[in-house]
């Protein structure tokens, strides 16, 4: 069973990788590191705007996981 949210907005974790806000309360890391994770679009803020409202499938939601905590936005986010 998938459970499928919008993307709403990103920030970047402790380690520069960006992380997807999703509608539902959720994050869930977005990498491009080919070839095991193809995700071009990660890498340029235009490519990160093109993707809000794009459903991804969130393991959190199916396993019934509370919000996850999101940083202040800083203008970075997309």
């Amino acid at each position: 069973m998938t459970m499928k949210q919008p993307i709403v907005g990103y920030h970047r974790d402790d380690e520069g990788h960006w992380v997807a806000q999703l509608a539902c309360g959720h994050n869930q890391h977005v990498r491009h590191e080919p070839p095991w994770v193809n995700r071009p679009w990660v890498v340029s803020a235009e490519g990160r705007r093109g993707m809000l409202g794009f459903e991804l499938d969130c393991v959190k939601c199916r396993e019934g996981a509370p919000p996850d905590e999101r940083p202040p936005q800083n203008g970075e986010a997309v």
